[in-house]
């Protein structure tokens, strides 16, 4: 039988050390509490976040190994230069946040639901609000066409989902993100838990214990939200061709 530590309604900030995570389910840590944006940000804050599907109680994991996107690394590869080599796709930041949400909902090929409830659009979304979750967007014209939405905590961004209405879609996001994240010294975007899909687009797997111990200093580092609300609308192929923002040539990863 697995006994779980039940979370306090009236203490948001209070979880278990995440280093007693259950080994089966990997990262297992607690159930109960809320949404409420003190509550994520404390969990963010620890390496703790919430995964449950509708209808059952919130459940809080941190898993072992932790499975993370190194910013400096994460840029578009030959494949995806070559299948977006004439497109006219743009990207922008935090224009449509629910959007983005709603189609990482929206049911998928093979998955007979979704974690992403009502009750967690709302609870992002109301973070959104307060400045402490973004989202990028892909457009081709006026249509959304690729996204991802997370959680930003200083320096660390906590990715939490993406999605693709076309081929290279998220890649694209994702790739942005990591853009405008090595530009502000974020080194990582946490993937949370590793599958083959994200280890194929080059997340590692770390050890929790390497994961929690640097999170200390990158949650607490200054940090200018109001930065996402800045940014302004960004070609495609600019990414495309030099894999920065800023029209570096740094090296690309093949």
């Amino acid at each position: 039988m697995i006994r779980l530590p039940l979370l306090d309604e009236n203490a948001p900030e209070h979880f278990p050390d995440p280093r007693t995570a259950l080994i089966d389910p990997n990262g297992l840590l607690a159930f109960g509490g809320d949404l409420s944006p003190h509550r994520l940000t404390a969990a963010y804050s620890r390496g703790i976040f919430p995964w449950f599907n509708e209808g059952e109680p919130i459940l809080w994991w941190s898993p072992d190994p932790r499975c993370v996107f190194e910013t400096h690394a994460l840029r578009p590869n030959r494949s995806l230069r070559r299948a977006l080599a004439d497109t006219s796709w743009h990207v922008t930041a935090d224009r449509a946040f629910r959007d983005v949400m709603l189609a990482c909902a929206a049911p998928r090929h093979g998955q007979a639901g979704t974690w992403i409830s009502h009750a967690m659009v709302d609870a992002y979304v109301a973070l959104h609000e307060m400045n402490r979750a973004h989202s990028v967007e892909v457009w081709d014209g006026g249509q959304l066409v690729g996204g991802i939405y997370g959680v930003s905590i200083g320096r660390l961004f906590c990715g939490e989902s993406m999605f693709s209405a076309r081929s290279g879609g998220s890649k694209l996001a994702l790739c942005a993100l990591a853009a405008w994240l090595r530009e502000w010294d974020c080194p990582w975007i946490d993937a949370q838990v590793s599958n083959p899909h994200l280890l194929g687009l080059g997340a590692k797997e770390i050890p929790r214990s390497v994961f929690l111990q640097n999170i200390r200093t990158l949650t607490s580092a200054p940090f200018d939200q109001q930065r996402w609300r800045s940014l302004a609308d960004m070609p495609a192929k600019r990414l495309l061709a030099d894999g920065d923002v800023n029209g570096s040539n740094e090296a690309q990863a093949s």
